[in-house]
Parts: C-alpha cells; structure tokens; sequence
C-alpha cells in the first residue's frame, strides 16, 4: 500500500553524524522517499567510519556530501533561496549538538546548520548519545539553546543506559509536521478513538468491530498539522497526548476531566464508537451451556454533553443509512462536520463517508488516511470560515 505523499515536493537534507544509531539512516531515508521527500545526504567524518556513503547514496538515490567544496553545498541546500525545506540531523551526536549551539562549523553537517539557522530553515536535532553523556549539564543548555532558536529536538528513547535515536515514525511525523505549513498551530485538539468495551460478567465484554484506525490517522494528520493532540483510546499512539480509556464510563470522565482542565478545546473530534448501552454486569462467570438474558442500559451521550457545555467546533462521526435523518440532527445541535459511513466500514483499511456539514455534503472514499487527510482540509477551510 502506498502511503500518502505528505513529503511530495520537498526536500529534504539528512545530515549523518558519528553515532552508532547511523546505522538507522537507510530505514530512515527510505521512510521520507516513501512519503514522497527527495533526500540530499551530508554526513561528518565521523559518520562515515559507521556506515559507507555509498549505503547511503544507494538509499537516497544522490551523491552523498562528505565535504564541502568549492560548490558551496550548505549554501545551495541550506542558504538563503536554498532548495531545502527542511535540516534533519539523525542521529545527531552530543559534540555535533553542542558544536552547533556554539556556532562552530567543523564538518559540513555543523556548516550546514549554522547555514540553515541563519537563513531559517526548519531544523529537526535527533540525538543518539550515552545517557549519562544526554545528562551533561552543558548539553542540558545547548538544548534549552537550540529550541530557543527555533531547532527541534526530539526526545531520544532511554533505555539500556543509552539515549538511542527516536522511532522512525516519530521521526517521520516530526518531519512533517515541519515542512506542512502547520494550519493548526497553536490549536488544542481533543479525539476520542477506536471500541469501548463494557464488560458482561468477569470474563466476556460487549464491544463493536471498530479498529480504532480512522481515530489514528485522523489523530496522526492533525499532529501533521501542527495541533497540540490528546486522544482518549485504549492504544498508544506515537507524539500523541494520550489518555487511556477503555469503557464508555471511562471515555467519558477522561474526556470531561481533559475538558475542565484546560478549559475546553479547539476542535472536538468524536470518532470513537463510543456504547450506546451497557450490559448491567453479572458477577464473576456466566455458566455456559444455556440460554442467558443480558439486560442492556442506556448511556448518556458524550457527544451532547460536550457540544453543550463547551461548544467547540466539532466533527462527529455517525453509522447512518440514510443522511436526511440523525445525522442532520447533528447539524443542528451544534456539530460543525458530520461523517457518515457503513456499518461495513469498521475495522477495514478501507471507507467510504459522507461528509456532511451545513451547505451541503459530499462523498470522499480511499485508505484511511486519505480519509483523514481529507477531513481536516475540510476542517482547516470550515474552522478559517468560522472562528
């Protein structure tokens, strides 16, 4: 499956340091040209006793830069007018880190950030180092440094004793969330995502096919986007704010507590398929072997509470046969977007939806996360409209 070519038309300078994590870098590149990035490669010296530059020319297709010559590379890449939209150092070492916030230009990598934050491209720092060596006070200010000027820096994993290089995907999403525009900038989004499960007795659940997939793209393209994300859901997703829920009762205080606590929200995106009922629970294991009556109570709707106390502008989510019906009544209790689908939708990769908002409606299909990407384009334009 391809995957959605949110990097098309941009270029993208991966600079290589010495870490042991450079061996990452031929996942990593494959990663932004699969999303559609062409990629220029610079490494350091040191990087170049890690892993060869022919690996890396091969993975991105380009002559690897070693040197600076007297072709000016930083400038042509990195300069002002310079055809990079974006700086990514991965993995970057503690002495290129630090050299960098102290504006020495040493190896072309260190020239090539001085270069870029001087003519303001988006610089994205992702450290790979020994912990104790991520703990130095002196690099503890060259970090504060660096994101004072404007740099990224992504938090390494620690584990083993070691500040290894962030996952792929994170990294990936951190990229482009910088070279996107970031229409949500400075906008707090709060999705509710995937099944909830209500349990029957100590052992069995009542749940629905809802994979949570529709919840994770829409949330993953509204980080893209530059919005602060938190989603209410059972699963973890990466550079996402995440609150774990796991019952309607659950998904419901979490959302009220998160709401409270910041004083409402941007933009209310309810995609979970949050339960309608639940069953009033039997205590410890329902015997098998016979027939057995469950007696299902209504739930109150999560949806109406947060329209009404905090109107936020909200993009419901509605299985709906017929569009002329509940899914208008949405519309006019305070939903700013309404999705309708299919049963036969949940839990596929696939969908198809009708996006209804007022003005009218239109049916956009594909992957799930061209589903989403769609969605919040609709979003931006109607929120631009609105607020």
């Amino acid at each position: 499956m391809t995957p959605v070519q949110t990097l098309a038309g941009k270029q993208v300078v991966v600079a290589v340091t010495g870490s042991i994590a450079a061996v990452e870098a031929v996942k990593l590149i494959h990663a932004l040209r699969r999303r559609g990035a062409v990629v220029q490669v610079v490494m350091s010296n040191a990087a170049t006793g890690i892993i060869t530059p022919d690996a890396l020319t091969y993975a991105s297709g380009r002559p690897v830069i070693t040197r600076i010559s007297g072709l000016v590379e930083h400038v042509t890449y990195c300069g002002d007018g310079g055809s990079a939209d974006l700086l990514l150092i991965a993995p970057c070492t503690a002495n290129t880190l630090s050299k960098i916030a102290c504006g020495i230009d040493d190896t072309p990598v260190t020239t090539c950030a001085t270069t870029a934050l001087g003519s303001g491209i988006p610089v994205l720092i992702v450290p790979a180092m020994h912990h104790s060596m991520f703990r130095h006070p002196a690099l503890v200010e060259n970090i504060t440094k660096l994101r004072g000027w404007g740099c990224g820096i992504l938090a390494p994993r620690i584990e083993e004793g070691k500040a290894k290089i962030a996952d792929i995907d994170e990294i990936l999403l951190w990229s482009e969330r910088a070279v996107m525009g970031r229409p949500l900038k400075g906008k707090r989004v709060l999705i509710t995502s995937g099944p909830c499960r209500e349990p029957v007795d100590d052992v069995r659940v009542l749940t629905t096919r809802s994979s949570g997939q529709m919840g994770r793209e829409l949330a993953l393209q509204a980080f893209r986007l530059g919005a602060a994300v938190t989603v209410v859901h059972r699963d973890i997703f990466p550079c996402i704010d995440n609150l774990s829920a796991d019952t309607a009762d659950e998904m419901r205080d979490a959302v009220l507590q998160h709401l409270a606590k910041h004083g409402g929200t941007d933009i209310y995106v309810s995609a979970a398929a949050i339960s309608d009922f639940a069953p009033r629970k039997k205590e410890g294991k329902i015997s098998s072997g016979k027939p057995v009556s469950l007696e299902l109570l209504p739930l109150p709707k999560l949806l109406d509470n947060v329209v009404k106390s905090y109107a936020p502008f909200t993009v419901a989510f509605k299985i709906e046969r017929s569009p002329e019906t509940k899914a208008k009544s949405l519309i006019r209790q305070g939903a700013s977007i309404v999705l309708m689908n299919d049963p036969k939708t949940m839990g596929s990769r696939d969908g198809e939806y009708e996006l209804l908002r007022k003005g009218g409606s239109f049916r956009i299909a594909g992957t799930k996360e061209e589903i989403a990407e769609k969605i919040w384009k609709e979003v931006v334009l109607t929120f631009e409209r609105t607020s």
